[in-house]
């Protein structure tokens, strides 16, 4: 999986995960919180602005040390490589790069292009309507997911009350294959509909489908229903296609997406 964007919480937004983000070729656009508290950097000491210089708080300050980038530049790429072809997990990597490496040339070195990207972000961000949508949708995907994920995980209320990390892990990785089966169950349910909608006669606009979630729980039994006999049945295999044009609800320039939590 190769995504293109990459949408987080506020807490995704660190100016090294920006960096990181730029280096490894995808945009991360954050959902963006507490605006009087970031900064925006300007390229030098001379720069000024006819409209927006005061986002850029007193002239002279807040400036990008380019020469630090430069002299560190390979070092990025070295660990940007390392992270992209598995030598190292990008988690690792930011524990490393916490806020309290200061003097470390690495931790500085993206920072500062964090900084950058983060800055350019923050103006696309204030200038651009439909991207502010975009953010602000693909958010509250990721919030529902969470919520129906929380759902499904019902026992002990959703608390993982193990010590063990293996355990734990055991938890959150269970509870998100059987949401994801669930959702897929969801889809499948949908698409069956909608062909018995289009065999009726029924004009079925794609702008409707798109509100459509596959997050639905009124119809699911958490507490399950259990048949012994219907062990051994084979269920018919799934049809994944839906002869409904998606393309007109595509904007020009849109791209794949993904899905990141600032984890």
């Amino acid at each position: 999986m190769k995504p293109t964007t990459v949408h987080a919480d506020t807490q995704g937004q660190s100016q090294p995960v920006f960096a990181l983000a730029h280096l490894l070729g995808f945009d991360l656009m954050p959902r963006i919180r507490n605006w009087k508290g970031l900064t925006f950097y300007r390229p030098s000491k001379q720069t000024m602005y006819v409209h927006i210089d005061a986002l850029f708080g007193e002239p002279g300050k807040n400036i990008i040390d380019f020469d630090l980038i430069e002299s560190q530049f390979r070092h990025l790429m070295k660990v940007a490589v390392s992270v992209r072809e598995g030598a190292i997990s990008s988690s690792t990597l930011l524990k490393r790069l916490r806020s309290g490496s200061k003097k470390n040339a690495a931790y500085a070195a993206f920072r500062e292009v964090g900084r950058v990207i983060r800055t350019v972000q923050l103006l696309r961000y204030l200038s651009d309507p439909a991207l502010r949508r975009r953010v602000t949708t693909a958010t509250n995907k990721t919030e529902s997911f969470n919520r129906f994920s929380q759902w499904i995980g019902f026992g002990n209320r959703g608390v993982i009350a193990d010590n063990d990390p293996v355990e734990q892990e055991k938890a959150m990785k269970f509870n998100a294959l059987l949401t994801n089966a669930i959702i897929f169950h969801n889809a499948l349910d949908i698409a069956e509909i909608v062909r018995q909608l289009m065999e009726e006669g029924w004009e079925i606009d794609p702008e409707d489908l798109s509100h459509i979630s596959p997050y639905l729980t009124e119809h699911i039994n958490r507490f399950g229903e259990y048949s012994t006999h219907e062990l051994g049945i084979q269920p018919e295999a799934y049809d994944p296609k839906l002869d409904v044009d998606f393309t007109l609800l595509r904007e020009p320039d849109s791209a794949p997406a993904g899905f990141g939590q600032a984890a």
